[in-house]
């Protein structure tokens, strides 16, 4: 057998002068940058965009949001509804093509009102996400940068107020104030601020032994330059990422609050309020919950898939994979 192997190989070919002749290489096009060059958010966003998911969850939000600013005006231009008028004869209606989501208990469009209840829970959401935005990035900016007595101070006064049920401050402040929209907005942003500080504190306290923060400290920068041009925006990505995932758990806390009626007050409606009104008469009535309710479904959906695109797009570490 080993004889036949070394027959059947194939001979080795005789290399000659010609095959070590230098490959001909022009210095200037060997240097010549060959990838266009990317900033950091137009290559996050490159990464983004390949995200198919988080990429769907974006136009889905988009659609939602467009729908809820210009659904309720086709509507009135279309048949005459808005989100107050009712008719007595027309209640609980089946969808059609004069009512297309049906009609409540009062006659109402449900068309009109799912819409118009997406815009107030959307504006709640974002509203209660950019107030723990600011408060967060602030006071956890304060504690991560100062550190020592003034980062165990504040740190201790914020875990006292997130030992406090959540539930139960909420409750108590719309019970003594006027149920509306700011005051909701006021309650879910009472301790909605405390997990964006420390976030932001964390990522603060990573960057600010950097080379580059040394640097600039070296070089006379002050507090607010060092803080708010060199450690906040590269942070960014953790605010970013948590930002985004507010928007959805501050949704699902109003229609919650809405459920148990501390929500906003008739007649404006949100998608909480409207699940709430059509409980008692699901079995018979399923359109009046089905809409509102998959409304809800999908936009915290969207958020969170957004947010979990975001996180793998500004994440380091994945640059390479």
């Amino acid at each position: 057998m080993a004889n036949n192997n070394l027959t059947n190989k194939q001979p080795i070919p005789t290399l000659t002068a010609a095959d070590f002749q230098p490959v001909d290489i022009n210095q200037r096009e060997s240097e010549a940058i060959k990838r266009e060059s990317l900033s950091a958010w137009r290559d996050t966003w490159e990464r983004l965009r390949s995200n198919k998911v988080a990429m769907g969850a974006l136009i889905a939000l988009f659609v939602i949001v467009l729908a809820s600013l210009i659904g309720p005006v086709i509507s009135h231009w279309v048949h005459g509804y808005n989100y107050k008028s009712n008719d007595l004869l027309a209640t609980n209606q089946k969808p059609s093509g004069t009512h297309w989501f049906g009609t409540d208990d009062l006659g109402r469009d449900m068309f009109v009102r799912t819409w118009m209840g997406a815009r107030i829970s959307l504006t709640i959401g974002l509203a209660a996400a950019l107030i723990d935005l600011l408060i967060g990035v602030i006071y956890g900016g304060i504690m991560g940068y100062f550190g020592g007595r003034v980062d165990t101070v504040m740190n201790k006064f914020s875990e006292i107020l997130y030992a406090i049920p959540y539930l139960l401050v909420t409750i108590l402040l719309l019970v003594v104030f006027k149920p509306s929209l700011g005051t909701i907005i006021l309650a879910l942003t009472i301790t909605g601020w405390i997990n964006m500080s420390w976030i932001v504190r964390g990522e603060i306290l990573k960057l600010k032994s950097r080379e580059y923060v040394l640097a600039s400290r070296s070089m006379g920068a002050g507090t607010g330059r060092l803080l708010f041009r060199h450690l906040l925006p590269n942070a960014s990505g953790p605010i970013i990422v948590t930002l985004t995932l507010s928007v959805p758990s501050a949704i699902f806390a109003e229609s919650f609050l809405s459920f148990l009626g501390l929500g906003v007050q008739a007649p404006i409606s949100s998608l909480g309020s409207m699940v709430e009104n059509a409980l008692t008469g699901w079995m018979y009535y399923p359109w009046r919950m089905l809409f509102p309710a998959v409304l809800i479904s999908l936009i915290m959906l969207a958020f969170t898939l957004l947010g979990d695109g975001l996180r793998d797009a500004l994440d380091p570490s994945l640059k390479n994979k």
